[in-house]
């Protein structure tokens, strides 16, 4: 069997499965009850991962360099390291709603490279000059890795946004979620899946918008010498969250945080040892090209996240924000610049 039948096997067949992952994903969601969904959708990203690893695999072993030349094999390496990410991110959170953001994009981004792309541009040519280095490895897997878990990251943030839907929670405690817990409205989401009225009397904690410092999140002020948790209602407002979506926000937020903690240093290494690359083809480490500037404005806003999550102690909404808005500027870094045909990051894409 040569490679082109091969390859059409392959990416025909992780398209079917994503695109059945997708619907089950979804099918979980809907129907919670059905306990054996989530255990189908693991296992058909788990395949669809294979497919992947096998294709690319079998292009390297064909071209003889390492799979990262030409869009097709770009988006594909993408896709898995998409489907790589949610595995981890699944085991973690053992939540069904991560399949049900992360496989829609997985097979979205297989049907374009499979379907979408002319033939002409899912044949392995040789490698042009500039391509021909073992920074090739090394720098493009690694910014396609970073890719691949920034994007995932900011899908779990634009879950936590729908699940929350405007209504205004704060995680209570450790970034990470180990030791905190959901408040909203006066209530506060105990690990055991109750809410229970919060009785403390404080001048930091947040209550219906309001803080001790006089200003609420609509950018309004009120005159609030001490703010007690309190409520004034005897029984849960009708707007509060249901425990349960409580505790999948507080999943969703956590998880979010992890893989966007493990993208970031992953693109910071992609940058370093691109710049290294440079200064070796071309005699300069940074040029200001489009490419550049892009992963530059990238590493920007996750820093700005990061920085907002540990030293700010931002949660809840306000960095999920943050980081939903770093899902379009991935995409604009990564594919966006090269439709435009300019730079040194042209070749082997679009033109």
């Amino acid at each position: 069997m040569n490679l082109v039948v091969l390859q059409n096997y392959l990416d025909n067949a992780a398209f079917a499965v994503l695109f059945c992952t997708m619907l089950v994903y979804w099918c979980g969601a809907i129907f919670p009850n059905l306990t054996i969904l989530p255990t189908i959708g693991t296992g058909g990203m788990a395949i669809a991962n294979l497919c992947i690893a096998t294709l690319l695999g079998a292009r390297w072993l064909e071209a003889g360099y390492f799979p990262l030349s030409n869009l097709y094999e770009s988006l594909f390496f993408l896709t898995w390291g998409i489907t790589a990410v949610h595995l981890i991110a699944e085991h973690t959170s053992r939540s069904r709603l991560v399949g049900a953001v992360t496989a829609p994009v997985a097979m979205g981004i297989t049907a374009f490279a499979a379907i979408s792309l002319p033939p002409g541009m899912q044949v392995a040519e040789p490698l042009v000059p500039a391509l021909k280095s073992n920074w090739l490895m090394m720098h493009v897997s690694v910014m396609m890795l970073s890719y691949s878990a920034l994007m995932v990251g900011s899908l779990l943030a634009i879950a936590f946004l729908i699940v929350t839907r405007g209504q205004n929670v704060q995680l209570v405690g450790s970034s990470f979620g180990t030791a905190g817990s959901y408040r909203q409205n006066g209530y506060r989401l105990q690990k055991s899946g109750e809410l229970v009225a919060n009785t403390e009397t404080t001048a930091a904690v947040e209550n219906n918008g309001f803080s001790s410092s006089g200003t609420i999140s609509n950018g309004k002020t009120a005159v609030l010498d001490v703010v007690t948790t309190t409520p004034t209602q005897t029984t849960a407002p009708t707007e509060l969250l249901s425990p349960q979506r409580l505790n999948l926000a507080e999943t969703l937020d956590n998880i979010s945080y992890r893989i966007i903690g493990l993208g970031f240093p992953l693109l910071t290494i992609g940058i370093i040892s691109g710049a290294v690359w440079a200064n070796e083809a071309w005699g300069s480490y940074w040029s200001w090209d489009p490419k550049e500037t892009w992963a530059l404005i990238t590493w920007l806003v996750f820093a700005a996240y990061l920085h907002a999550r540990i030293t700010r102690g931002w949660q809840g909404r306000r960095p999920a924000i943050l980081a939903a808005s770093g899902f379009v500027v991935v995409w604009v870094c990564y594919l966006g610049v090269n439709l435009l045909g300019k730079g040194l990051h042209s070749y082997g894409w679009f033109f």
